[in-house]
């Protein structure tokens, strides 16, 4: 049915290749015929391979100065600038949101199906936050920040109406979009390829971490907490604004590798004796790859790891993001962890598999294609 269907998916802006893009690269294999389209499109070539090597209808900010790298500063333009995407050709839109996307002009007889990461976390529950931390908290730029996030909130909400069903990541974000839309969603977790991820039951002597280095994320706050654990040694992978200033916080016991290849990744957290997660993530795929490798998470519990992760089955949660509370939460793993099964852990993450997700969205597709025909 849906070969004969004029599709188009649009991606909020393809600059890397983390858990968002995951959920694009299976959603593109569902429908390869699709049209892809994004605000920006600065993929490496090495890494156009999830998106098949598409091409990619842009908007103009693509050709904006300093758009590259500085794109999040466009974002008061990026809801002008979905909106000139012409879709009035196809049958049926797919967005996968957690900014703008969903924003596209659709008709009445269009279907919009909207994959949603999370709504726009900086202009609704975290506005203050992001204040903060652009140092946006007084003066003239921080009230001409507010009027534009306000502004960014009403196109927001009354963009939620051209969305035919939306689809959470996890029930913690089916939450957010109730609050936030007034929206009903129906909840498919991401899927993973389980088969990538190698069974190790005989763990290495250290922990692992991985993931962009933003505030959000919470690298630095594991940092921290084991340069005051000099016995435990710590593998940390990744890259990002706050390297440097991570770096400067690592003592001995701490390898900061940067960015490594996926498979460079995989071997790591297979071996690791847990994966350390400490951040608060709309869904987090990385803890389920974790899982999958038979390894157990030591993780924030708050977001979607609260669905993911089985409190002394398949890992141990933390309640604060504070280094005592990870340092403590590292001991009780240590108290515990011969309790801990590898294949029981794996066996848990099987139900997030891609092959779970790939036939939940396709009946999604499927049914409200019919509905409008």
């Amino acid at each position: 049915m849906l070969a004969s269907k004029k599709i188009a998916v649009i991606h909020d802006w393809l600059v890397t290749y983390a858990g968002a893009e995951r959920v694009l690269e299976q959603i593109l294999d569902l429908v390869p015929h699709a049209d892809l389209f994004s605000v920006i499109d600065f993929l490496p070539s090495h890494q156009r391979g999830f998106i098949q090597d598409k091409p990619v209808n842009t908007s103009f900010i693509q050709k904006l100065p300093f758009a590259k790298t500085k794109y999040r500063n466009y974002l008061p333009l990026m809801p002008l600038a979905v909106e000139q995407f012409d879709l009035s050709s196809y049958d049926i839109i797919i967005s996968s949101s957690h900014a703008v996307a969903k924003g596209v002009l659709t008709g009445p007889d269009q279907t919009h199906i909207c994959y949603c990461h999370s709504p726009m976390r900086y202009i609704w529950d975290l506005q203050h936050q992001y204040l903060e931390e652009s140092r946006l908290e007084t003066g003239i730029m921080s009230w001409v920040a507010r009027y534009l996030l306000h502004k960014m909130r009403l196109w927001d909400y009354r963009t939620a109406n051209g969305v035919d069903h939306f689809i959470s990541n996890s029930d913690y974000i089916a939450r957010r979009i109730k609050k936030v839309y007034g929206k009903e969603s129906t909840t498919i977790y991401p899927g993973i390829e389980i088969d990538r991820f190698p069974l190790i039951e005989q763990k290495d002597n250290f922990y692992f971490t991985a993931s962009r280095m933003v505030p959000y994320k919470k690298m630095e706050l594991i940092v921290q907490a084991f340069s005051r654990m000099p016995s435990k040694e710590l593998v940390v992978i990744g890259d990002g604004p706050q390297f440097e200033q991570i770096k400067k916080a690592a003592t001995p016991n701490i390898k900061l590798l940067g960015y490594q290849p996926t498979e460079t990744l995989i071997s790591y957290m297979s071996r690791a004796k847990a994966f350390v997660f400490a951040a608060e993530e709309d869904f987090g795929i990385i803890p389920i790859e974790a899982q999958a490798c038979g390894t157990p998470v030591i993780c924030f519990a708050k977001g979607g790891t609260l669905e993911t992760v089985k409190a002394g089955v398949t890992g141990v949660y933390f309640k604060k993001q504070s280094v005592n509370d990870l340092i403590n939460a590292v001991t009780q793993f240590e108290d515990t962890q011969s309790s801990y099964n590898s294949k029981e852990i794996r066996s848990h993450a099987a139900q997030f598999s891609k092959e779970n997700f790939q036939s939940n969205m396709l009946n999604i597709i499927i049914n409200q294609a019919q509905i409008n025909t």
